[in-house]
């Protein structure tokens, strides 16, 4: 992990959840909030005056004013270089498959254990997304689910064997680095190699394209590679 300080934004409607997570994160030093709001509009107002964008959003779903569904689709589209991460206290399939088909780099209901909330802000930041396997399996019934009902899709024959590779890794969760040390490449390279799938799959983020490969069944990641 590196020493760069991850910086972190807030939206939740609950002013003591929010002191609250404040002071676990504040227990860590590669972990900073620098931005709370109370709602969606509240958020948006905030990113579009502040001066530096964070890197991580910890997003309540239910909130007044406009709810964490509606500001997730805007931040997608405005602020595409956020990782969000969802933490509500909704932890149903409904709810999970449309934050993820959003988005959602993670899903974590609010009764998480500290620890797991922090590893899981940090892969967020290290590998773009970090799904356990109770999200996994979501995916997984959903996503195919409405695939059967459709005509088949295969792999784009514009997808090399040395992309398929480097997606295969992503879904097993390798960091850059890892893939590049495993493949013998540099990571400029894999990130080359990432750029061009995110472009060829129509996909917004490596989130995306992990949801793509499960949801096309182009990979057969294992269930526990998504635990923490």
């Amino acid at each position: 992990m590196s020493n760069q300080t991850i910086q972190i934004a807030l939206a939740d409607d609950e002013a003591l959840f929010r002191r609250g997570m404040r002071l676990i994160l504040e227990d860590y030093d590669d972990l900073k909030i620098v931005l709370e709001a109370e709602n969606g509009q509240d958020l948006l107002n905030k990113l579009h005056t502040s001066p530096d964008l964070p890197d991580v959003l910890l997003l309540d779903l239910k909130m007044p004013v406009m709810s964490g569904i509606e500001v997730a689709k805007i931040i997608r589209e405005q602020f595409p270089s956020i990782h969000f991460i969802v933490l509500s206290s909704h932890v149903n399939k409904p709810f999970i498959l449309n934050m993820i088909e959003i988005g959602a780099a993670s899903y974590l209901g609010k009764n998480a254990h500290p620890d797991g909330v922090v590893e899981t802000i940090r892969s967020v930041v290290e590998k773009g997304f970090c799904y356990n396997q109770a999200v996994m399996e979501v995916i997984r019934e959903s996503l195919t689910g409405k695939l059967s009902t459709k005509e088949p899709v295969g792999f784009d024959p514009n997808i090399t064997s040395r992309e398929k590779e480097i997606l295969e890794l992503i879904c097993a969760q390798y960091t850059t680095p890892e893939i590049a040390e495993k493949l013998f490449i540099s990571t400029r390279t894999v990130d080359g190699h990432r750029n061009n799938l995110l472009s060829k799959l129509g996909c917004r983020n490596t989130a995306g394209l992990v949801v793509y490969a499960i949801q096309h069944n182009l990979v057969k990641p294992e269930p526990e590679q998504f635990s923490f």
